[in-house]
């Protein structure tokens, strides 16, 4: 499973983080960050998902209220939103 963040349509009202503690509020910037992901493209973060912590990415995406995070299964199809 992998999650991917749009830095830039988030914003910032932090649902996220209190889903899962792979996301992190930057107040600086007023956007959450997704740590240990990898820029794929201009504002576009990608990360690969623990087992452990797929439950937590899905509530993360779907707590979202601007469909700024998006999770896809093994095979690439989009689960959330």
């Amino acid at each position: 499973m992998r999650v991917e963040y749009d830095r830039d349509t988030c914003i910032g009202m932090f649902q996220c983080v209190a889903q899962w503690d792979a996301f992190e509020r930057d107040e600086d910037a007023g956007k959450a960050v997704l740590a240990g992901a990898e820029e794929a493209e201009s504002g576009l973060f990608v990360r690969e998902v623990p087992d452990e912590a797929e439950f937590d990415a899905t509530l993360a995406a779907r707590a979202c209220p601007v469909d700024a995070i998006a999770v896809y299964d093994e095979d690439g199809e989009q689960l959330v939103p």
